[in-house]
């Protein structure tokens, strides 16, 4: 389906009945990105997905470089749209930066939140990832020189991959991404208020279970649950347990 939001084209699917869940997916994800989980719980409740602006092709890119803040301001305006009024709010990795953000600062305000695997902890940079900077840096410079010109872009993504950096990948939402990564979102969990369950993989590489405590530590009342042997995709990999996790969190 499709939605006008804020002058912004946005593809959203809504499924079944029953008490909300809005689902708010990763960076460069699709709302497809929770097909597994969706299906194994729209037989109780009211599945609502969206497409992020930028991501999916299904919803137009942002009018500029946003932040954070700006793509809570988007989904707010989504919920107002489709009259969600009362909402259960379920963000994975960068959904769950909006979801932490919104909720803390109050303007989006969910009677429940779920993150799963979610980002927000901004980190002090290693030595070994300031030594891949400065190398990423100098590079800019050196694959303009013949012949490393013509493997510019397969070199370029190697040096991101080894910063683990999105950066590359992210083309056109470049500078989206630097300021998404760059704010620390520690002093907004610390305001949430809503019932919070935490779910992470013990492999996650992405955005560690590090953080998943840490944020556990923050956000009063919470609770962690941490499934052993799955990676940053935990509600792909392990689908059916996730969703029994959200069904047994709501219940009480």
């Amino acid at each position: 389906m499709k939605v006008l939001v804020n002058n912004i084209a946005t593809e959203y699917t809504d499924e079944g009945k029953g008490p909300v869940l809005l689902f708010l997916p990763g960076w460069m994800n699709t709302l497809h990105n929770f097909d597994e989980l969706a299906s194994r719980l729209v037989s109780n409740y009211r599945v609502v997905r969206l497409d992020l602006p930028g991501f999916g092709g299904g919803t137009e890119a942002p009018p500029s470089d946003w932040h954070v803040a700006d793509y809570v301001a988007f989904v707010k305006s989504f919920t107002e749209k489709i009259n969600l009024t009362s909402y259960t709010l379920i963000g994975h990795s960068f959904g769950g930066r909006i979801a932490i953000k919104g909720a803390g600062e109050g303007t989006l305000r969910p009677s429940r939140l779920i993150l799963i695997a979610s980002a927000g902890i901004a980190k002090h940079r290693t030595l070994r990832n300031q030594i891949l900077t400065v190398l990423a840096k100098i590079g800019k410079v050196f694959l303009y020189i013949p012949p490393f010109v013509f493997w510019r872009t397969q070199l370029r993504r190697k040096l991101y991959k080894l910063l683990k950096s999105d950066y590359f990948a992210a083309g056109p939402l470049s500078r989206v991404y630097l300021n998404t990564i760059r704010e620390d979102l520690q002093d907004d969990a610390r305001k949430i208020s809503a019932p919070t369950l935490l779910v992470w993989g013990t492999e996650d590489d992405m955005v560690p279970l590090s953080d998943g405590k840490r944020f556990a530590e923050l956000i009063k009342g919470s609770r962690l649950e941490i499934i052993s042997g799955t990676g940053h995709s935990i509600h792909r990999e392990r689908a059916q347990e996730v969703a029994g996790l959200i069904r047994n969190f709501l219940s009480v």
